[in-house]
C-alpha cells in the first residue's frame, strides 16, 4: 500500500510545537498499515522537523532558548535578510534540524518510543501554514 497526503499545519508562532495528534487527525488511512514506515517532508526552508520529548513542554522551551542562542538574530555580516532579521537564522535552523522524518508504522499506529512525539521547529517570526507531504508505505491489516 502507498499513500499520500499533503498536510496544511495551522500556523504557529515562533518556537517548537508538537504536532504528532495534529498529523495523526489528517491520516486516517495509517489505522489501515499493519506494517511500513511513514515518512513525513516538511515543504518550507524556514522550519524543521524533529522527534523528541512528548510530556514535558519545558523541553520545546528549552530547544527554543538553545537555538536562538546558537543562531541569534540580528548578527551583523548576514546577506540574505529580504525578509527580515529572522530570515537567514531561520534557514540555519531549519538546515540544523532537517525537514523530514521517517517514524516507523505498527499494527495501525507510529511505533514510537513512550516519550517520543513529532515536533514542528517554526523558526520564523510568522511563518504561517507549514506544509508536510506525508508519503505512508507499508503492508495494509
Amino acid at each position: 500500500m502507498w499513500r499520500q497526503t499533503l498536510i496544511t499545519l495551522r500556523p504557529k508562532p515562533r518556537g517548537f510545537h508538537l504536532i504528532t495528534d495534529e498529523l495523526l487527525a489528517q491520516l486516517p488511512e495509517l489505522q489501515q498499515c499493519e506494517t511500513g514506515l511513514l515518512h513525513l517532508w516538511l515543504r518550507h526552508t524556514s522550519a524543521s522537523l524533529t522527534i523528541n520529548e512528548n510530556a514535558d513542554g519545558a523541553v520545546r522551551r528549552d530547544f527554543e532558548r538553545f537555538f536562538n542562542r546558537l543562531v541569534p538574530q540580528g548578527q551583523a555580516g548576514y546577506e540574505h535578510d529580504y525578509e527580515g532579521p529572522d530570515d537567514l537564522p531561520a534557514h540555519f535552523k531549519a538546515s540544523l534540524l532537517g525537514c523530514q522524518v521517517s517514524l516507523p508504522v505498527s499494527e495501525g499506529q507510529l511505533a514510537l518510543g513512550t516519550w517520543q512525539g513529532v515536533y514542528l521547529g517554526e523558526h520564523r517570526d510568522q511563518g504561517g501554514a507549514r506544509q508536510v507531504l506525508a508519503t505512508l508505505h507499508g503492508m495494509a491489516s
